[in-house]
């Protein structure tokens, strides 16, 4: 299965009013290029405490259902009834949302503030994916467990300070490697965060899995790019027939 997928990278912006029109523009451009799927990073707003998700980002639902999208608005914190919780919605191709991914591990201050995620879900679209929301991507179960439900891609909302971007890129290709699928990690480009999106794909060559890094330009962007899903499924299926069970 061939699919194009894709990754927007997000700056500061004046308002979120702005932020909103700015990124409908690149999404407008991505489905014009007939992408498939498009990620954005964590929490890009200047206020990140979304209330009503289907408000919020009513002008992307419009978008993904011109284009027959699937749009990863980024991670936001969302009020339950138990507290909050920072979650990634996912916007069908008919325009409507179609699930949250929850965080499962949030990351220092966040723990003070926000209830950690349970589970693991893929969607299903154009393919089947998962979100790893970015402290998640440090633990390996994490990806491991969406790639046992049938993830063929994963997607990461991330911000990443400039410090943690060396390690953040390890880890992006460790997981990649480790479930032999490609990643597509997207992160907020300003003084703090350090930008530099990744999608890491995956080439055999003298049957060694090798990975392929394609790094975002400084400042807004996005990158899209055509994957074959189906020619990681050997390898994959290989990978967790060789692990042994040990104690």
């Amino acid at each position: 299965m061939s699919v194009k997928l894709g990754i927007t990278q997000t700056t500061t912006y004046p308002t979120d009013e702005h932020a909103k029109n700015t990124v409908s523009r690149l999404l407008e451009l991505l489905g014009k290029k007939e992408a498939d799927i498009v990620c954005l990073p964590e929490q890009w707003l200047r206020q990140n405490v979304i209330s009503d998700l289907d408000s919020e980002f009513a002008k992307f639902k419009a978008i993904a259902r011109n284009y027959s999208l699937t749009i990863i608005p980024g991670a936001f914190y969302e009020k339950k009834s138990n507290g909050y919780v920072i979650s990634a919605p996912v916007i069908g191709p008919t325009g409507e949302i179609i699930g949250k991914q929850e965080k499962i591990h949030p990351f220092g201050y966040e723990k003070k503030n926000v209830k950690h995620g349970t589970k693991t879900i893929v969607f299903k679209t154009k393919c089947r994916f998962g979100l790893i929301i970015c402290y998640d991507m440090v633990f390996a179960d994490v990806a491991k467990s969406l790639v046992k439900k049938g993830a063929e891609v994963l997607f990461s909302p991330s911000r990443i300070v400039r410090s943690g971007l060396k390690p953040w890129h390890l880890y992006v290709q460790v997981r990649a490697l480790e479930n032999r699928v490609p990643i597509l990690a997207a992160n907020v480009e300003n003084r703090r965060f350090g930008g530099k999106s990744v999608v890491v794909d995956l080439y055999e060559r003298d049957d060694v899995m090798i990975p392929k890094i394609e790094l975002a330009p400084k400042g807004q962007c996005f990158a899209i790019c055509n994957f074959n899903l189906a020619k990681y499924k050997k390898s994959r299926n290989i990978r967790y027939l060789d692990a042994q069970k040990f104690s």
